[in-house]
């Protein structure tokens, strides 16, 4: 059975006592001994995903397995779940946007390592780090998942803006002199 740690952050629950105050992992030490980690982190945790969302509220749950691929190579196994609220390039209003992620990174163990496997475009690498941090591992894979132009369907789209009130409608004075002319 597995306890439960909380670390200095009372928001950010580890479910692995392996893991230190700054949530980071010996990477090659991790995928060698098959460890995992898993966990919920409140998305107002997560700096870089900020310029994303419309709100910060809610939580993602992610977890990192440490193994080794069919070649024997060591690889950790990223997993992240959630809800995130985008805004859409369309009519700019509330998109909810599923969070689903699951990613196999192959651990190079050096430069010329990871080098070689950035030539490969169906192999996923990260720099094997004696101190990777979890918690930024799981942003970069939730901000790499994220649509590059997040929109609603159109027919969506025209729902929102029909409930839109005029004053959120910068446009609204030119479509109305455009109907008269």
């Amino acid at each position: 059975m597995i306890k439960l740690y909380r670390l200095s952050d009372p928001d950010v629950i580890i479910e692995n006592p392996v893991m230190s105050a700054t949530y980071s992992i010996d990477a090659l030490d991790f995928a060698r001994n098959a460890r995992a980690c898993h966990g919920r982190i409140p998305l107002s945790k997560l700096e870089r995903l900020q310029d994303y969302l419309i709100e910060n509220l809610g939580e993602l749950q992610y977890e990192v397995r440490g193994g080794r691929n069919d070649n024997g190579k060591p690889a950790l196994q990223v997993s992240v779940q959630g809800l995130l609220k985008l805004r859409c390039q369309r009519c700019l209003g509330e998109l909810e946007h599923i969070v689903d992620v699951k990613t196999d990174l192959l651990l190079a163990e050096n430069e010329k390592e990871l080098s070689s496997l950035d030539e490969d475009e169906s192999v996923e690498g990260i720099l094997a780090e004696p101190d990777l941090d979890v918690l930024a591992l799981v942003e970069d894979e939730v901000i790499l998942g994220l649509p590059i132009s997040p929109r609603h369907d159109e027919c969506e789209c025209s729902d929102n803006a029909e409930h839109e009130t005029e004053g959120e409608k910068p446009f609204a004075a030119l479509a109305a002199l455009k109907k008269l002319h």
